[in-house]
């Protein structure tokens, strides 16, 4: 039975990111992230001039580079690449069980660069997930998966039909829902993140939508001392999500190691 291929173009001719609803990622760091994670490591292509594989991964078919350039559609391989299964959404409701849950919620961010760019900064600060809404929302593709640095096959992504439905529900589970809003009177370092807490940012250009907006607790800005207007969604979130673990791990000190004194 011949699977159905969907196709975008790129360099060194059609380039093949999905395979019958799998998905394809090229490059060691994501082959190897994709073989700890969760998914399910279909196969892997080895370039003949070798790499090594990650460790508890699937044996490798073994193809000249100019045929891995083509499953790739692009040189920039590094030699291996994998088919992974669809990606495993996680359930929104979940994401709020441990007392001290982290949520991030994205409102309609479309670019694929700032959702991978998001996640790896929540998968790396330890956060619960990330939450997103059906329509209107970048999916986790190859792209997704490259812009966080393999983070999205460790960290568990949510989606739901009602983003402002998902932030009624947090709020009656006892977290507190805070907005990025550009211009809010409230400093981003003013309130306190400790406990269930669910992050919320708009996408560029048109930030929070009102009901959404509506759905916060309270709304919070970032300070802006140059010539632009505003920063990039990746880049607020990532202030965001490490403005709430330095709250969290509180101003705990590690020890200095003691000096050597002998001579």
């Amino acid at each position: 039975m011949t699977q159905a291929r969907a196709t975008t173009g790129g360099r060194g001719g059609r380039r093949r990111t999905t395979l019958g609803g799998t998905t394809i990622l090229c490059g060691r760091n994501l082959v190897q992230e994709a073989v700890r994670g969760r998914r399910q490591v279909l196969r892997i292509w080895l370039a003949r001039d070798g790499r090594e594989l990650p460790e508890g991964a699937p044996p490798a078919a073994v193809v000249d580079p100019v045929e891995l350039e083509r499953i790739c559609g692009s040189p920039e391989h590094q030699g291996i690449a994998c088919e992974v299964e669809r990606y495993r959404y996680a359930d929104a409701e979940s994401l709020l069980d441990d007392d001290d849950a982290l949520v991030v919620a994205l409102d309609e961010v479309q670019d694929p660069q700032n959702l991978g760019a998001i996640c790896r900064s929540a998968e790396c600060a330890g956060a619960s997930g990330v939450v997103v809404p059906e329509r209107r929302s970048a999916d986790v593709t190859a792209a997704v998966c490259r812009a966080s640095a393999g983070a999205v096959e460790h960290l568990a992504l949510a989606r739901v039909r009602n983003l402002a439905d998902f932030l009624a529900q947090a709020r009656e589970r006892g977290a507190w829902v805070y907005g990025a809003q550009a211009g809010a009177e409230r400093s981003y370092t003013e309130p306190d993140y400790r406990g269930r807490t669910v992050l919320v940012l708009g996408s560029e250009g048109k930030g929070l939508r009102p009901r959404v907006r509506a759905g916060c607790d309270q709304l919070v800005s970032l300070p802006l001392r140059g010539a632009i207007g505003s920063l990039n969604v990746s880049a607020a979130a990532a202030v965001l999500i490490y403005e709430a673990l330095r709250q969290r791990e509180g101003d705990r000190k590690i020890p200095p190691e003691p000096l050597d004194k002998s001579p």
